[in-house]
C-alpha cells in the first residue's frame, strides 16, 4: 500500500468522477494508495477542508498558509495551534519561503514561516515546507526557529543533495513528487540516488505535476505509484519495498496519524 503524502483534495478536479469526491477516493484505493494527507495552503479554507475529510478514513490535514499567500495577512502563532487541535491535523504547513515567484516578499514570507515553526514547536507537530530558490534562508530559519523533536519535511524537493542532506541533520525528511520522473530531472535523480531511504516520502502534489506516463493530465493522488517506481529504479530495489519504507517513514514523521 502506498501513502501520498502531500496533496490537496480541496483542490483536485472531479470532474472525471461526477463531482464524487468518494469515487475519486475509491480510484486511488483501487491503486493501493490508502492513506493521503491533504494540505492547507490558507486560512480561508482550512475549515472546509477539514470538514470534507473529518469523516473519512485514511486521510488526514495540515494547517497552514502557503508562501505565496502571505500577502493575505500573517496568521497568529495562536490560531495555528489552536486549529492544530483538531483530531485529524497531523502537521503545520504548507509553509516556507519561495523566492523563485516572489523575491519581493521575502521579508514576508520569512516572518510567516517563524510563526508556522514556533507554532509547530508548541503543538509538537512537524512542519511541512515549500522551498525554492532560498536555500540559504529556509534552513537558517529552521536552525533558529525549529524544533528538532517534531522535525518536518522538505516537500516536492527539486534543490541540492547539499540542502537535503543538511535538512536530514536537522532531523527532516525529504519528499520527491512527480517532478522526479520528468525528462529534464536528471540531477533531482542523483539527490533521489543519494538521499537514504530511510528519510524518503513521497507525493503527488496533486492537482499538479502529474508524473510521468500521466504528464498533460491532472494530477491525482492515484498516480503516487509512479512516482515510487521511479525511486525504486533510481535506488536498484523492488517498488513495494519504496511503498513500505516511505509508509513507515511517513507514520514515523506523522506520529499523530500513527495513533489513529
Amino acid at each position: 500500500m502506498f501513502i501520498d503524502s502531500h496533496c490537496h483534495l480541496d483542490k483536485i478536479d472531479l470532474s472525471p468522477y461526477d463531482n464524487d469526491f468518494d469515487a475519486m477516493l475509491a480510484a486511488a484505493r483501487d491503486a493501493s494508495v490508502d492513506t493521503l494527507l491533504s494540505v492547507s495552503v490558507d486560512m480561508g479554507s482550512f475549515p472546509a477542508l477539514y470538514e470534507r475529510i473529518a469523516a473519512r478514513e485514511g486521510i488526514f490535514v495540515s494547517v497552514g498558509v502557503h508562501p505565496l499567500h502571505s500577502d493575505e495577512g500573517l496568521v497568529e502563532v495562536s490560531r495555528l495551534v489552536e486549529e492544530a487541535a483538531r483530531a485529524k491535523v497531523v502537521a503545520i504547513g504548507e509553509t516556507g519561503l519561495d523566492y523563485y515567484y516572489d523575491a519581493d516578499s521575502a521579508e514576508l514570507q520569512q516572518e510567516s514561516f517563524k510563526r508556522h515553526l514556533e507554532a509547530a514547536a508548541q503543538a509538537q507537530l512537524p512542519v511541512i515546507v515549500h522551498t525554492r530558490d532560498a536555500r540559504d534562508d529556509t534552513l537558517r530559519l529552521i536552525d533558529a526557529h525549529g524544533d528538532s523533536r517534531s522535525a518536518g519535511v522538505l516537500h516536492c524537493f527539486t534543490e541540492s543533495l547539499e540542502m537535503a542532506m543538511a535538512a536530514i541533520e536537522m532531523n527532516y525528511f525529504i519528499s520527491f513528487s512527480g517532478i522526479v520522473t520528468f525528462r529534464n530531472a536528471e540531477a533531482l535523480r542523483q539527490v533521489v540516488r543519494e538521499v537514504p531511504l530511510e528519510r524518503i516520502l513521497i507525493e503527488t502534489d496533486a492537482p499538479y505535476l502529474a508524473p510521468v506516463p500521466y504528464r498533460g493530465k491532472k494530477n491525482e493522488p492515484r498516480y503516487v505509484p509512479a512516482v515510487a517506481q521511479c525511486i525504486a529504479d533510481l535506488k536498484g530495489v523492488r517498488v513495494e519495498e519504496i511503498a513500505e519504507r516511505t509508509s513507515e517513514n511517513f507514520y514515523q514523521l506523522f506520529r499523530r496519524a500513527a495513533a489513529r
